[in-house]
């Protein structure tokens, strides 16, 4: 039996009931708090907190961000989730309610939670395999041989993660030897961010992924490929990396994407022990890329190979401690037929993308518009991330 609100929801709304993300908004004149969305309003926590409709005790609420919220634990966040789906759908509740309800066009959005730490992960084998066949010798397998065994990733600038809507400043840095300037090959990386709520300072395994892990995000992790081509000769991304990654305002519960879970893609050969995954966690999403307003890939995260918990307990099989607000990054979404880049969707600029209403883009050019969204089959919307280009101030 489908459940329905008292609200009223807008058809086609990323944020029917059954999704009721959590972010961190602010009317003129206010300081941030947390709220969640329904339709095309927020719901303020914290004045339902203090009209008693909420556990006094929840004070988290009034907070700037929602890292309090996220390290409260699992039982918090079910009860939460719980007791606001049961007001928004008892008509009775709706009088108490109502003046809790705030537009959206009369509220500014902030990066919903304090980023502690930024692990970059590049799971999908069809992105890996696409950038095998433009870099690596014919002759060899474009996937390397480690790359199943564990989901490789590296560090990112946990400084550099900024809201949905924030403008994007070209980077500039080193392009190759002696050539110093604004990268002429701005991308993007399409890809679904985990963030953790409860922290531990052990190994954490696959099976307790839902009890650190609060929720999702849609990312864009903004690339400079000139600049990574020329780092990977060493070390790896740095700075062509370490700029911008974009973050979507609404952080959604894997509570509320329980009916999107799905087998993942079989892994051959097994990878070890440590990242077995006895229960399907992939999340069948359909994303869609869209620059300057025209859609130009839909990437599948359904098919995405390595999952959550896998990125989890790779992360911490060291001992390397886990802390509220850690973002761990899927890698760009890539399907066999929607490359989720600009460098795959151009062939690392030999294909020039056509887009629907003429023109054509190799990598992203000053004034264009990158826009993320990505839903689920019944309609559970993770909102948008978006970002536009601009020229850097000389």
């Amino acid at each position: 039996m489908a459940i329905t609100s008292w609200a009223w929801i807008p058809e086609g709304s990323d944020f029917p009931v059954t999704n009721l993300p959590f972010g961190v908004f602010s009317r003129r004149g206010e300081l941030p708090r947390v709220g969640v969305a329904i339709g095309d309003h927020v719901l303020d926590l914290d004045l339902l907190r203090t009209a008693g409709l909420l556990p006094r005790e929840a004070n988290w609420f009034a907070a700037g961000t929602l890292n309090w919220f996220l390290s409260a634990g699992r039982a918090a966040w079910t009860a939460t989730r719980t007791r606001l789906t049961e007001l928004l759908t008892d008509p009775r509740a709706r009088p108490a309610v109502l003046p809790a309800l705030v537009p959206m066009r009369e509220i500014l959005l902030h990066l919903p939670f304090a980023v502690s730490d930024l692990a970059c992960f590049q799971g999908s084998l069809d992105h890996t395999a696409n950038l095998g066949r433009m870099f690596r010798p014919p002759t060899l397998d474009p996937i390397r041989r480690n790359w199943r065994q564990m989901p490789l990733a590296h560090h990112g600038r946990s400084g550099s993660v900024v809201v949905s809507g924030t403008p994007i400043v070209r980077p500039s840095g080193q392009r190759g030897e002696s050539d110093v300037g604004p990268t002429r090959r701005l991308d993007i990386g399409p890809e679904i961010g985990y963030v953790v709520g409860v922290p531990a300072n052990h190994p954490v395994g696959t099976g307790a992924f839902r009890d650190h892990v609060f929720g999702v995000v849609l990312v864009n992790t903004w690339r400079a490929q000139d600049l990574l081509s020329w780092e990977f000769q060493e070390l790896g991304p740095f700075t062509g990396r370490a700029f911008a990654t974009s973050v979507s305002p609404w952080v959604v519960t894997l509570d509320a994407l329980e009916h999107a879970r799905t087998c993942q893609p079989p892994q051959l050969p097994p990878p070890p022990g440590y990242l077995t995954v006895n229960q399907p966690w992939g999340l069948d999403l359909s994303l869609e890329v869209a620059l300057n307003g025209e859609a130009i890939s839909r990437p599948p995260f359904g098919l995405h190979y390595w999952t959550g918990p896998q990125l989890l307990a790779h992360t911490t099989v060291s001992g390397a401690q886990l802390r509220t607000g850690d973002l761990l990054t899927s890698g760009p979404i890539s399907g066999p037929e929607d490359p989720g880049t600009l460098l795959e969707l151009t062939w690392n600029g030999k294909n020039p993308l056509r887009l629907p209403q003429g023109g054509e883009r190799v990598f992203l050019e000053d004034g264009d518009t990158v826009r993320i969204t990505a839903k689920s089959a019944q309609g559970v919307g993770l909102g948008e991330v978006t970002g536009t280009v601009h020229t850097p101030q000389s």
